[in-house]
Formats: C-alpha cells, structure tokens, sequence
C-alpha cells in the first residue's frame, strides 16, 4: 500500500504537468491558466452546494431517528473533490467532477459500506432501522431507593 501511494505521489503530478504542457502547447498558456482557475471556481461552488443539501439532509434524516450513515461518507467523499479540484491540473480536475456526481458517490458507498461496519450504522451488528415494522423499541426504567445511613 506503501509503494502504491509513493508511485501515486510521483506519477499524479508528472501526468498532471505533462498534460497542462499538451493542453497549454495546443490553446496557449494563459488559457490554460484562465481554464484551471475556471474549474477551481466552478468546484468551489459545486462542493459548497453538495456540502450544505448532504448537511441539511443528514439534519433531516437524524430528525426522523435515522442514522446519517452514508452522508458521512459523501461529505468525506465531497471534501476529497474540493482538494481534488483545487489542486491545479486536468486529471485531479476530473476525477473531483467525478466525485461530485450522487449516484457515483452512492457506488462508491455501497462498495464501501459492507466492508465498513460501522458502529451505530442502521446496518450496523445489533442495531435495526427504526422505520421496521417487525421491530418494537423499548427503554428500561428502574427506580432505585437510595438510603443514607
């Protein structure tokens, strides 16, 4: 894993300066620059907009006793494009657009979830959804005396 993120490291940017070298060679340099500052703009406004409807959702699903699970992995999922598309260049570029499509994100969680299991997750050991009809939550209440001597 250690070579992976280490070759990851090196060849992300050599690919990423070698195709603003193409793309600045075919359009001219200030375009280029003037298309690199668009996309991180655009980002910006994207991931602001995910951002807040995943929060106002996830507020809205623990509203209704829901466990927000999965919109925990597409904020994480959300952050990641921000990096992604600030980072100057065309690839990161395009996979942080890549992570700002829902449903791509959705894939990628439910790749990801049932090899994850989290704690307090609806899908989580021991724990059921709270929409389930079969199911029939209860809270113990005991009452104990305490004397003083």
């Amino acid at each position: 894993m250690l070579r992976f993120l280490f070759a990851l490291f090196i060849l992300v940017p050599l690919l990423e300066l070698w195709l603003l070298i193409e793309v600045g060679s075919g359009i001219g340099g200030l375009s280029t620059i003037a298309l690199c500052l668009l996309t991180a703009a655009l980002g910006g406004f994207l991931i602001r907009y995910q951002g807040v409807s995943t929060l106002i959702d996830a507020q809205k699903r623990m509203a209704h006793g829901e466990a927000p699970v999965d919109h925990g992995f597409h904020g994480v999922m959300i952050a990641l494009a921000g990096v992604l598309l600030f980072t100057p260049g065309f690839i990161t570029d395009s996979i942080g657009f890549l992570l700002l499509v829902p449903q791509l994100r959705q894939l990628l969680i439910n790749k990801a979830l049932p090899a994850v299991q989290i704690p307090g997750s609806p899908n989580g050991p021991g724990q059921s959804r709270p929409h389930d009809p079969l199911v029939i939550e209860a809270e113990i209440v005991s009452e104990e005396k305490h004397h003083r001597p």
